[in-house]
């Protein structure tokens, strides 16, 4: 695990994006509210939120860390009848919180997979990544694309 004792305590935020393609029917199902198994995105929220507390139990080397914040927002893409799912992971911390937001979405991503499935097994996940950062001594970063 890397040493973080040196470094200054600064407010730190991660954001992560990904999208999940869910097929015309799923997706119209999903914009109904009509899914079999409930709300995926009210699911994954919470899921969400729930793995990216666990973070440090899931990735060997993450510090434990105390978050203020973690948030979830779901956008619905008809487009490519896909949804973008965001995560927000903040803290006040030596250390930064990329993979905190970066576990977060891939739960929630799974989460819609799995209440999804009944209606479309051939599902998508695309796009994960990590959109914005900033605190520490690096400052802010935005992903170029």
């Amino acid at each position: 695990m890397a040493d973080v004792s040196g470094k200054k305590t600064t407010r730190r935020v991660a954001v992560a994006g990904g999208r999940i393609r869910l097929g015309r029917e799923a997706f119209q199902m999903l914009a109904q509210g009509s899914l079999p198994k409930g709300d995926p995105l009210a699911m994954a929220e919470i899921a969400g939120i729930l793995a990216a507390k666990m973070t440090p139990w899931l990735l060997p080397l993450c510090h434990p860390i105390s978050l203020n914040l973690v948030a979830l927002h779901s956008v619905l893409r008809p487009e490519d009848h896909s949804v973008e799912i965001f995560c927000v992971a903040e803290i006040a911390e030596k250390t930064g919180v990329e993979m905190e937001a970066l576990t977060g979405l891939s739960i929630a991503l799974l989460t819609v997979w799995d209440l999804v499935k009944p209606v479309n097994p051939a599902l998508e996940m695309a796009q994960s990544r990590l959109v914005y950062k900033s605190g520490g001594k690096s400052g802010v970063w935005v992903n170029p694309e």
